[in-house]
């Protein structure tokens, strides 16, 4: 083998849907230092903003543009990319959405959404890569949240796929283990992003960002994941408000 594909077969990447904001943006930017990151979301214009303010940063990054709940976008965004890399070190499941209703108000069109785009393109994305993590030896990384745990009201939409997710999860981590693919659930509380903003405004109350986690201490949180040894698998992460600011 020569020194240069030597070097290429080396090359460590990993996908971050949801890449463009919040959490997944974040994942994104510390993933960038040392990974390929394929910088995942619906807009090519978001995706390519990103794509720029990580140029020169680690050995680089690729487009994956495609809304995740169109199985046809998310093939045709991952063709060139399962070309030009065989292998997939890292899949962090990011984008997510977060409508809140009264169970009494809510029909079914927002339960099918938001069960869609959390849940089912979630396990349709890993099965379509699942073949080049086994290869890896990869790491999935599902981005769920402390409403996985609990629901509070308004919240069943949001809690209900988000419960799905922690059992699909679970699951995939069983199913995985003799494949040597990890799989971990990270559940951060509410977190200064666009959509605690959103949230806020829905709930009437004032934003302050300052009194919650930085989307930066999530990107911690999956890198931890990432980087543990293979004698370990960080299986749930749980990162909430210390209250302390």
């Amino acid at each position: 083998m020569s020194d240069q594909s030597t070097q290429e077969a080396a090359v460590r990447t990993a996908l971050v849907t949801g890449a463009t904001r919040g959490i997944g943006r974040a994942v994104a930017q510390d993933l960038a230092k040392d990974h390929v990151v394929f910088i995942g979301g619906r807009s090519a214009e978001d995706v390519e903003r990103v794509r720029a303010e990580l140029a020169g940063v680690g050995p680089g990054t690729r487009p994956f543009v495609a809304d995740v709940s169109s199985d046809e976008q998310v093939a045709a965004a991952w063709a060139p990319l399962r070309e030009e890399f065989p292998e997939l070190n890292v899949l962090v499941h990011s984008a997510g959405i977060a409508p809140q209703s009264p169970v009494a108000d809510a029909p079914r069109e927002m339960w099918e959404k938001i069960f869609d785009v959390n849940v089912i393109s979630v396990a349709q994305l890993t099965r379509l890569v699942l073949p080049q993590l086994r290869a890896a030896g990869g790491d999935v990384v599902a981005v769920n949240s402390g409403s996985g745990f609990t629901a509070n009201p308004s919240g069943a939409l949001y809690s209900g796929s988000k419960f799905a997710l922690r059992a699909l999860t679970d699951a995939l981590r069983e199913e995985e283990r003799g494949n040597g693919v990890r799989v971990t659930s990270v559940h951060p509380g509410r977190v200064a992003t666009d959509m605690q903003r959103e949230l806020h405004d829905y709930m009437g109350r004032e934003y302050r960002a300052e009194e919650w986690i930085r989307p930066e201490q999530i990107a911690a949180a999956v890198r931890l994941a990432v980087d543990a040894t293979r004698d370990a698998e960080v299986e749930v992460v749980t990162v909430r408000p210390s209250g302390m600011v």
